[in-house]
Protein backbone atom coordinates (compact mmCIF):
# COMPACT_ATOMS: atom_id res chain seq x y z
CA UNK A 1 0.00 0.00 0.00
CA UNK A 2 1.47 3.55 -0.90
CA UNK A 3 1.61 5.15 2.39
CA UNK A 4 3.10 8.21 3.70
CA UNK A 5 4.04 10.17 7.51
CA UNK A 6 3.33 13.93 7.01
CA UNK A 7 2.01 16.91 8.75
CA UNK A 8 -1.79 16.66 10.04
CA UNK A 9 -4.22 18.97 11.22
CA UNK A 10 -5.68 16.37 13.49
CA UNK A 11 -2.79 15.42 15.80
CA UNK A 12 1.35 16.65 14.59
CA UNK A 13 1.40 13.70 12.18
CA UNK A 14 -0.65 11.42 10.19
CA UNK A 15 -0.87 8.54 7.58
CA UNK A 16 -1.92 9.22 4.30
CA UNK A 17 -2.60 7.41 1.03
CA UNK A 18 -0.70 8.30 -1.89
CA UNK A 19 -3.89 6.30 -3.84
CA UNK A 20 -7.46 5.57 -4.32
CA UNK A 21 -8.42 2.74 -2.03
CA UNK A 22 -11.89 1.41 -2.54
CA UNK A 23 -13.97 0.24 0.31
CA UNK A 24 -13.43 -3.16 2.13
CA UNK A 25 -9.74 -2.95 1.33
CA UNK A 26 -7.85 -4.37 3.74
CA UNK A 27 -4.90 -1.54 4.09
CA UNK A 28 -2.24 -1.94 7.14
CA UNK A 29 -1.73 -4.24 10.15
CA UNK A 30 -1.19 -2.75 13.31
CA UNK A 31 2.11 -3.95 14.22
CA UNK A 32 4.24 -3.26 17.18
CA UNK A 33 5.58 -5.52 20.07
CA UNK A 34 3.34 -7.36 22.24
CA UNK A 35 3.79 -6.54 25.80
CA UNK A 36 1.68 -6.83 29.24
CA UNK A 37 -0.63 -3.93 30.66
CA UNK A 38 1.44 -4.02 33.45
CA UNK A 39 4.75 -3.21 31.25
CA UNK A 40 2.36 -0.63 29.06
CA UNK A 41 1.42 1.06 32.56
CA UNK A 42 5.54 1.37 33.19
CA UNK A 43 6.55 2.45 29.99
CA UNK A 44 4.12 5.18 29.61
CA UNK A 45 3.88 6.28 33.41
CA UNK A 46 3.53 10.14 33.18
CA UNK A 47 3.62 10.15 29.46
CA UNK A 48 0.42 11.74 27.83
CA UNK A 49 0.99 9.92 24.15
CA UNK A 50 0.76 6.53 23.79
CA UNK A 51 0.23 3.87 20.76
CA UNK A 52 -0.96 0.68 22.47
CA UNK A 53 -3.54 -1.13 21.27
CA UNK A 54 -5.21 -3.50 23.71
CA UNK A 55 -6.25 -7.21 22.05
CA UNK A 56 -9.80 -8.77 22.43
CA UNK A 57 -9.19 -11.80 24.79
CA UNK A 58 -5.93 -11.18 25.76
CA UNK A 59 -3.98 -9.24 28.85
CA UNK A 60 -1.41 -8.14 25.87
CA UNK A 61 -1.35 -4.84 24.13
CA UNK A 62 0.87 -3.82 20.87
CA UNK A 63 3.15 -1.32 21.38
CA UNK A 64 2.45 0.57 17.53
CA UNK A 65 5.89 0.73 15.99
CA UNK A 66 4.47 0.98 12.45
CA UNK A 67 3.05 3.03 10.04
CA UNK A 68 -0.24 2.19 11.67
CA UNK A 69 0.24 3.99 14.15
CA UNK A 70 0.11 7.34 12.80
CA UNK A 71 -3.56 6.66 11.59
CA UNK A 72 -5.48 9.43 13.82
CA UNK A 73 -8.72 9.27 15.04
CA UNK A 74 -11.84 10.99 14.12
CA UNK A 75 -15.46 10.64 14.80
CA UNK A 76 -16.24 10.55 11.02
CA UNK A 77 -13.51 7.99 10.16
CA UNK A 78 -12.97 6.58 6.87
CA UNK A 79 -11.45 3.17 8.37
CA UNK A 80 -12.53 0.76 10.60
CA UNK A 81 -10.27 -1.90 12.50
CA UNK A 82 -10.54 -5.75 12.10
CA UNK A 83 -8.79 -7.80 15.11
CA UNK A 84 -8.25 -11.47 12.68
CA UNK A 85 -6.43 -14.55 14.31
CA UNK A 86 -4.85 -11.85 17.31
CA UNK A 87 -3.33 -9.40 14.28
CA UNK A 88 -5.46 -6.01 14.05
CA UNK A 89 -6.06 -4.75 10.15
CA UNK A 90 -7.00 -1.37 9.26
CA UNK A 91 -9.76 -1.51 6.60
CA UNK A 92 -10.98 1.26 4.02
CA UNK A 93 -15.13 2.08 5.39
CA UNK A 94 -15.52 3.57 2.52
CA UNK A 95 -13.82 5.00 -1.14
CA UNK A 96 -10.74 7.26 0.06
CA UNK A 97 -8.89 9.18 -2.13
CA UNK A 98 -5.74 9.91 -2.93
CA UNK A 99 -3.74 12.32 -0.51
CA UNK A 100 -6.34 11.63 2.41
CA UNK A 101 -5.54 11.19 5.56
CA UNK A 102 -6.56 7.78 6.96
CA UNK A 103 -8.10 7.95 10.33
CA UNK A 104 -10.32 5.51 12.77
CA UNK A 105 -12.49 5.65 15.58
CA UNK A 106 -10.16 5.29 18.50
CA UNK A 107 -13.37 4.02 20.62
CA UNK A 108 -10.99 4.44 24.06
CA UNK A 109 -12.71 2.54 27.03
CA UNK A 110 -10.30 2.81 29.72
CA UNK A 111 -7.81 6.01 31.31
CA UNK A 112 -8.27 8.79 33.88
CA UNK A 113 -7.15 11.28 31.36
CA UNK A 114 -8.89 13.41 29.32
CA UNK A 115 -8.41 12.47 25.61
CA UNK A 116 -9.81 15.71 23.33
CA UNK A 117 -10.63 14.99 19.97
CA UNK A 118 -9.15 17.61 17.50
CA UNK A 119 -10.58 15.34 13.97
CA UNK A 120 -12.93 18.79 13.43
CA UNK A 121 -15.60 16.67 12.07
CA UNK A 122 -19.48 18.09 11.81
CA UNK A 123 -19.92 14.82 14.52
CA UNK A 124 -17.40 15.48 16.98
CA UNK A 125 -17.91 14.48 20.29
CA UNK A 126 -14.70 16.34 21.58
CA UNK A 127 -13.50 12.93 23.23
CA UNK A 128 -11.46 9.88 21.88
CA UNK A 129 -13.54 7.93 24.08
CA UNK A 130 -16.54 5.71 23.73
CA UNK A 131 -19.94 7.40 24.70
CA UNK A 132 -20.08 4.61 26.69
CA UNK A 133 -17.23 5.00 28.56
CA UNK A 134 -18.41 8.67 28.82
CA UNK A 135 -21.16 7.41 30.78
CA UNK A 136 -19.11 5.16 33.34
CA UNK A 137 -16.89 8.23 34.32
CA UNK A 138 -20.16 10.61 34.71
CA UNK A 139 -21.74 7.98 37.40
CA UNK A 140 -18.10 7.52 38.90
CA UNK A 141 -17.67 11.21 39.27
CA UNK A 142 -21.15 11.41 40.12
CA UNK A 143 -20.60 8.53 43.15
CA UNK A 144 -17.44 10.15 44.09
CA UNK A 145 -18.95 14.14 44.82
CA UNK A 146 -21.68 12.00 46.78
CA UNK A 147 -19.21 9.95 48.55
CA UNK A 148 -17.10 13.28 49.24
CA UNK A 149 -20.46 15.61 50.69
CA UNK A 150 -21.44 11.94 52.53
CA UNK A 151 -18.00 12.07 54.25
CA UNK A 152 -18.29 15.32 54.87
CA UNK A 153 -21.88 15.54 56.71
CA UNK A 154 -20.32 12.71 58.72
Amino acid sequence: MDLVIRSSKIHVYGCYTKRPIRRKTRIVEYTGPRITVKQADALYDGKPETYLFGLTRSKLVIDGTGIAAFINHSCDPNCEIDEIKGRIWIFALRDIKAGEELTYDYNLYDGDDDAPCHCGAANCRGTLYTEEELAKKKRRAARKKSSKKSRRAA
